[in-house]
């Protein structure tokens, strides 16, 4: 048995054995086992969790006012992707839309943004058209049934457009967390190209999760289970 094991199993043992009798002093009079159990698990409830509250510094502008702020609007709409699980499949589409209950990473953003009557599709076609020059994914042949779903293209689209704010996440930084709010763009170019939106979900250490579709469906995580390092990070501008 490994030396680590070893200590995990005598430190969890006296954990146990520590509550107990914390237990037994607070209740000394004779108690069945089941009592017993009963007092040790309201106890260990009772413990204090490390939980980190994060401000909510998200935007409350509502344009399409349904009493929704924007950002959320978006979080909710990028949120169906992962609550039904939409299987990851890439392939062409003419037209330009995938089908309801299919899709990449790509589409999550598209899909989200309807939440705030945006259509990415358009926005990133006209732009291709006007400056074609600066998407080199396109590299010279513009095709509006697949461009708007490319990772670099949206890339592109965003830094211009957008707010661009810290690509650098730390765990135990307050001040770094709160640099992550709902709605926000996130997007990875190194070692795989990927994007997502940033949940108005956070653990309670208070990392954001992220709302993405990778293989083999989509689905919402959190900030600290990517590993690449992140290219991108956006904020719409509300």
């Amino acid at each position: 048995m490994k030396k680590t094991k070893i200590i995990g199993i005598f430190v969890s043992l006296l954990v146990v054995c520590v509550v107990a009798t914390i237990v037994v002093l607070k209740f000394p009079d004779k108690k069945s086992n089941n009592e017993l159990n009963s007092q040790i698990e309201k106890i260990t409830d009772e413990l204090p969790i490390n939980i980190v509250d994060v401000p909510d510094e998200s935007s409350k502008v509502d344009k399409n006012a349904n009493g929704i702020a924007d950002p959320i609007d978006i979080v909710n709409s990028a949120r169906k992707e992962a609550q039904q699980k939409t299987p990851y499949v890439d392939a062409y589409y003419v037209g330009g839309y995938p089908p309801d209950g299919e899709g990449v990473c790509t589409d999550v953003i598209w899909r989200g943004f309807k939440g705030i009557d945006v259509s990415i599709k358009d926005l990133i076609d006209n732009d291709i058209k006007q400056n074609m020059a600066e998407y080199k994914g396109v590299n010279g042949k513009p095709d509006s049934n697949i461009d708007f779903r490319r990772v670099i293209n949206q890339d592109v689209f965003f830094k211009k457009n957008c707010i661009s704010l810290t690509t650098e996440f730390k765990v135990n930084d307050i001040n770094n967390l709160k640099e992550w709010q709902p709605g926000d763009i996130i997007v990875f170019i190194e070692g795989y190209e990927h994007i997502g939106i940033i949940s108005d979900k956070r653990d309670e250490e208070g990392i954001p999760f992220v709302i993405h579709n990778s293989h083999p469906s989509a689905s919402e995580v959190k900030l600290s289970w990517f590993h690449n390092p992140i290219h991108g990070h956006y904020r719409w501008r509300y």
